[in-house]
């Protein structure tokens, strides 16, 4: 078994830009009322032309293109969503198709706002085991396809996108750059964040999220870090799930990160749920505001109450 690292990042967000005076105009809300309770002021949001797999598929362009690979050095293609409209085929075998790949694995993960580290976790065992050499991780979801928008608590939180990595074996001695997941969930409390009906509706018990994630995963966020060896005051990012900032500041404050650079790209992008945590560490990579090799906490949760987490050092 060998380790494996992140070669490259990509991400993608819609054109269109809603902000909260536009909401204002929709529901009774306002600007003051939204930055002050979770503090996102604006959010992508996609067209009715353009699918989830459409989003994933330019993310995940842009992270081939950035690891300088072309589309037939994949082997496996993981897509992280919860919005998919179509069962088959499957979200990333239309990623696949859309960027013209030869046979690759194609496999969707349904975790909800802890999908992409579940999907990197996975990504990370298929190539430590050999059954892949070279994967694929994505990170999409279109949010406002599964939103009442005439319901002011839940559609002010909510942004399209994807992000995008690329999985790749270590070479030679060199130290893994994916540390080991640490994952699980609360089933008895699953229905605290839903996606269903007919058609299918976004819903969630605010404060049971907000107590669950502020006072039960600071322990196990710490967990990771002791699991990959980096104590939390060592790290140079955390990027959790961005969910809103009244869960993201205290959490990475309880983590004990404070000399971390913390993401919050939930100000400009909303909660994307799957697409949130590769969405801020592509454009914290991008802009340059973590160096290369620095290692970044990533611990996504939410949906079903799942939690997921890894220590990575950045591309």
């Amino acid at each position: 078994m060998t380790g494996t690292r992140i070669a490259a990042l990509g991400h993608y967000q819609p054109a269109r830009v809603l902000t909260n005076d536009d909401l204002a105009a929709l529901v009774d809300t306002s600007d003051e009322w939204i930055t002050s309770r979770v503090g996102i002021r604006t959010r992508h949001v996609a067209g009715p032309d353009e699918p989830v797999d459409e989003l994933a598929a330019h993310a995940a362009a842009k992270a081939l293109a950035s690891a300088g690979l072309a589309p037939a050095d994949i082997d496996l293609v993981l897509v992280a969503t919860s919005t998919a409209t179509d069962r088959s085929p499957n979200t990333a075998a239309r990623v696949a198709a859309r960027l013209g790949m030869s046979s690759p694995a194609t496999m969707d993960l349904n975790v909800v706002c802890a999908g992409f580290t579940h999907a990197l976790a996975t990504a990370d065992h298929a190539v430590r085991a050999g059954s892949a050499a070279r994967a694929l991780v994505i990170g999409a979801d279109k949010m406002s396809d599964v939103t009442d928008w005439t319901d002011r608590s839940t559609c002010v939180l909510v942004g399209d996108g994807a992000g995008a990595a690329v999985v790749e074996a270590c070479e030679g001695d060199a130290e893994p750059g994916i540390g080991p997941v640490l994952w699980g969930s609360v089933p008895e409390m699953g229905n605290a964040v839903r996606i269903e009906g007919t058609p299918p509706r976004f819903a969630q018990e605010g404060q049971t999220v907000y107590r669950w994630a502020t006072t039960q995963l600071p322990p196990i966020a710490r967990t990771v870090c002791e699991r990959a060896g980096v104590a939390p005051e060592d790290l140079a990012a955390v990027v959790l799930h961005q969910a809103n900032l009244r869960i993201i500041e205290p959490l990475a404050q309880r983590i004990g990160a404070v000399n971390a650079v913390v993401a919050r790209d939930v100000v400009e992008s909303g909660n994307t749920s799957a697409a949130s945590i590769p969405m801020a560490l592509s454009k914290l990579v991008e802009r340059g505001e973590v160096a290369s090799g620095a290692p970044a906490l990533l611990f996504g949760f939410g949906g079903n109450l799942s939690y997921a987490g890894q220590v990575v050092y950045c591309p």
